[in-house]
């Protein structure tokens, strides 16, 4: 032990009623409806990013979006705001709990958002459970959430068939679209009921405790290959490094590319629908090694760093092999699981991970920004 005090772990996550405050003010998570925004709810973000925050919006691992800098008297007025666009729940408690990754690439109306339909009317009716957990969506065309925080799972298997799968299982219950909302009743239940708060997550429960043997039935197809920035069929993806998006940067894009929508993914990419970007500053090719970097804001942005990051980040993004993620402190926040280059801020200073995540024992400790240059 060195002495330092460990990082504070929030059992929650900032949302738009229950904003958390930072060393820049307050962050506020907007969870879109369907990780989807049309055009006019995007600029309106836009403009209230400029109004109330710091004129940046992040999108996040769990890809939502966040205005940081808000001033905690200007919180009710954009609370109401966001409401107006219709990018929030009336209900806080809803809202909180709204954590449902859904792909991006899906036909409208097809059975991703049939369910997505369900979980939402299911909220209201599952037991109380810790605020971090999540939903997953993982019917389209090909498996693509597999690497979303996420707790209750739908997938498919390789026949097709629907299958609700506990994160952390290998295997899953097979249920149908009309018992989708009642197996996730059944799922939410048992992890409530078997003292799965004291975990706090649905993979760390399942490490203590099994399931009945009705949830490991089936197994879910494979995960697709990475999605990259570039042309697609459902239309163009881009890359925000380190979940940095510009308001106006994002505000001309959707002004010029002819964009109707924008849908959020993970790996802080977003698809641009119905549109075609012309020139700027978001990734728009594969291999722009930014895409393979994280980051979290750092000192002085987050309490909770000692370090700045994304400029490190940055400069060292081209001369490593493999991922590259540079956390302000040992929680991780940019990436909750492990990279094959990782920098953990401590004391101002550096601790260097080798394949390994931030809270995991350092191969070298105590590394000023210019030790890294020879480290590295």
């Amino acid at each position: 032990m060195n002495g330092t005090a460990p990082p504070v772990v929030k059992g929650w996550c900032p949302g738009a009623h229950r904003p958390m405050m930072s060393g820049d003010g307050l962050v506020v998570r907007v969870r879109p409806f369907r990780g989807e925004l049309t055009k006019a709810q995007a600029l309106g973000l836009c403009d209230l990013s400029q109004r109330y925050g710091n004129g940046v919006i992040d999108l996040t691992s769990r890809a939502n979006l966040q205005l940081r800098g808000v001033a905690e008297a200007d919180h009710p007025a954009l609370l109401a705001a966001l409401d107006t666009l219709g990018l929030i729940d009336a209900d806080p408690a809803i809202e909180g709990h709204r954590n449902i990754l859904i792909p991006a690439r899906r036909d409208a109306g097809g059975l991703a958002d049939r369910l997505y339909d369900r979980v939402l009317a299911t909220l209201p009716d599952l037991p109380a459970l810790p605020e971090k957990m999540g939903f997953a969506i993982d019917t389209g065309p090909g498996a693509c959430l597999g690497d979303g925080s996420a707790d209750f799972r739908f997938e498919l298997d390789t026949s097709g068939a629907l299958l609700l799968r506990a994160d952390g299982a290998p295997k899953a219950r097979l249920v149908t679209e009309a018992s989708a909302a009642g197996a996730l009743l059944d799922l939410a239940r048992w992890f409530a009921e078997t003292g799965g708060h004291a975990a706090g997550r649905m993979a760390r429960h399942l490490a203590t405790t099994s399931l009945p043997q009705d949830w490991t039935v089936a197994e879910p197809r494979t995960q697709s290959a990475p999605s990259f920035p570039g042309p697609g069929p459902e239309g163009f993806i881009l890359g925000a490094p380190f979940g940095k998006m510009a308001a106006t940067d994002l505000q001309t894009l959707l002004e010029t590319s002819g964009a109707s929508h924008i849908r959020l993914m993970l790996s802080r990419l977003f698809l641009l629908v119905d549109g075609t970007p012309g020139d700027t500053t978001f990734v728009t090719e594969p291999g722009n090694p930014l895409m393979s970097a994280h980051a979290c804001p750092g000192a002085p942005f987050c309490p909770q760093a000692s370090v700045a990051t994304m400029d490190i980040a940055g400069d060292l993004a081209s001369r490593v092999s493999g991922t590259l993620h540079v956390s302000g402190c040992a929680k991780g926040c940019a990436l909750p699981r492990g990279a094959d280059t990782t920098l953990t801020g401590r004391d101002g200073r550096f601790d260097l991970v080798r394949n390994g995540a931030p809270w995991d024992t350092p191969c070298a400790r105590g590394l000023s920004p210019e030790d890294l240059n020879e480290t590295i």
